[in-house]
Parts: structure tokens; C-alpha cells; sequence
């Protein structure tokens, strides 16, 4: 009797430990909380330093767009930069980042992100809006020195 519990509690440890990471093979479907204009900057951290894939589709905006400034000035839309997050999955860069939120409100934010490498910055100013209670990242303006 001893002997059978012990297998069965055996197989639904195997059965739960099997679930999971099932469900780790498929980060991507997960929503994260953009609930504040502070997490979805964060989550954009994530993203574009640290490769992470898990809201893209939910942290950029329909209409999301993104302005490159530097020899020659570039538009991508929001289905040409997820593509791209999406082929950097896992890519750390190596820099030092920090942020400054330079104004905010109920409804909008707009944030300052700075990525310090050994030979250069990059600087992107990103707005946000509040869209019925999720953050969502509407532009981003990047520029480097």
C-alpha cells in the first residue's frame, strides 16, 4: 500500500514538473502587467535590452511607430519592430541603461531611456498612453552619441 502512494505521488510530481515546463516552452502567449506606466517601461527595458519576447504585442500600440535619427533618418512600424525583438529573443546587450519619466499624467507618460555602451549612447524617448487601464508604448525617438 506504502509502495503504490509513493508511485503515485511520484507520477503527479512527474505530471506537474511536465506541465510546466511545457508552459515554459511557450513564454510568448503570457500577458505582463502594464498596469502602470513604470511597468511598461520596464517591460520595454526588458525588451530591448535583455532580448526578453513576453508582451510584445501587448506593450506596443496599434499605432505604434518608431523615428531613428542619426545619418540617415528611419521610420519602422510596430510590426517591423516586433519582428525584430523577435529575432533578438534572448540577445543581452551590454550596456548601462537608466530612465527618467519626464512627465506624466492619468492618461500619458512620456520617458526618457538611456543605454550607455563603451563607444557610444543611445537615447530613446518613448510616450506612453493609459488604454483602459494597461500601458502602452505609442512612439519611441532614438538617437545616439
Amino acid at each position: 500500500m506504502m509502495t503504490t502512494l509513493v508511485k503515485t505521488f511520484a507520477a503527479v510530481a512527474l505530471v506537474t514538473l511536465g506541465s510546466i515546463t511545457m508552459a515554459a516552452d511557450k513564454p510568448e502567449k503570457s500577458m505582463v502587467n502594464l498596469s502602470t506606466a513604470n511597468l511598461a517601461i520596464g517591460q520595454y527595458i526588458e525588451i530591448i535590452t535583455e532580448g526578453q519576447s513576453i508582451g510584445l504585442e501587448q506593450l506596443f500600440a496599434s499605432d505604434f511607430n518608431q523615428k531613428v535619427q542619426g545619418t540617415h533618418a528611419k521610420t519602422n512600424s510596430r510590426s517591423e519592430l516586433i519582428n525584430f525583438f523577435k529575432k533578438q529573443k534572448g540577445e543581452r546587450l551590454n550596456c548601462k541603461t537608466t530612465t527618467q519619466i519626464l512627465e506624466t499624467s492619468k492618461d500619458y507618460a512620456i520617458a526618457k531611456v538611456i543605454m550607455q555602451f563603451d563607444s557610444f549612447t543611445k537615447i530613446d524617448i518613448v510616450t506612453l498612453i493609459n488604454d483602459k487601464g494597461t500601458w502602452k508604448i505609442t512612439d519611441s525617438v532614438t538617437s545616439y552619441k
